[in-house]
């Protein structure tokens, strides 16, 4: 059977047809969330999220381990903290007693039984300055300018998009805000992350380190960070990259 010839104009159409659906088709599946696509891909391995590697909450307080990190972040009542990764609420609750009635802790995971178990938590303890919200893995989805500081304990290890989440949590801090990350020292497929590549990556982003301590209460160390200047364009971020026992970045 012969097909029908077709017209220029008909031939015309089909190849505009053709190129339109070309330019709508999808991206290859990579994983990433279409949010994060603008941002690098971070140059390491993440964790898969776990229960806690650190100890139950009686042999975490055994060591003083929220104490110590409260003191070190200096959280005095009235302040308004987030506690992202906030997990089964080991930092919510001592953050929500030490920022006492007039300070606010909300507290975030992307798990949602995380969430609900937390919140019965809460309700059971009637912590009523805590609040709960669900996350996302490249968007911490946080108020502008609303917290003293900002928690990431044993956490940032598992943050699959570095560069979009550091990138959108910058505008939550208030003036003279901080970020609060406690890490353990080794790789980042190991649920820790080394402190160089650590400080790379927050620097790539516009972060400046303020403090850094190792104290065996901690089972790692502790590092603070402050939003500086202004931040990069995305497309301008430059990833880091471990090599051997130093950490550079990628040009």
């Amino acid at each position: 059977m012969r097909l029908p010839r077709l017209t220029f104009g008909q031939t015309a159409t089909l190849a505009l047809l053709l190129a339109l659906g070309a330019c709508h088709q999808k991206a290859p599946d990579d994983g990433r969330p279409e949010t994060a696509r603008a941002f690098p891909v971070a140059d390491r391995p993440v964790s898969k999220a776990s229960d806690s590697d650190f100890g139950s909450e009686i042999q975490r307080d055994s060591l003083h381990e929220a104490e110590v990190v409260m003191d070190l972040a200096r959280i005095a009542p009235g302040m308004t903290v987030a506690d992202i990764g906030a997990g089964e609420g080991y930092y919510t609750v001592r953050l929500a007693k030490r920022v006492g009635a007039k300070g606010r802790v909300l507290a975030e995971d992307i798990d949602h039984a995380a969430n609900e178990r937390l919140g019965q938590r809460v309700l059971r303890e009637q912590l009523d300055n805590v609040s709960i919200k669900l996350g996302k893995v490249d968007d911490p989805s946080l108020p502008e300018n609303s917290f003293d500081r900002i928690f990431l304990v044993h956490v940032y290890h598992e943050v699959s998009e570095p560069y979009a989440f550091l990138w959108r949590l910058w505008p939550a801090l208030r003036p003279g805000g901080k970020v609060v990350v406690v890490e353990a020292d080794r790789s980042s497929d190991r649920h820790g992350i080394p402190p160089q590549l650590l400080f790379c990556e927050f620097g790539a982003v516009g972060f400046r380190l303020t403090e850094f301590v190792r104290k065996p209460e901690l089972q790692g160390y502790l590092a603070q960070f402050e939003a500086t200047g202004e931040r990069p364009d995305p497309a301008s971020i430059v990833p880091c990259r471990l090599s051997g026992k130093s950490t550079t970045q990628n040009r």
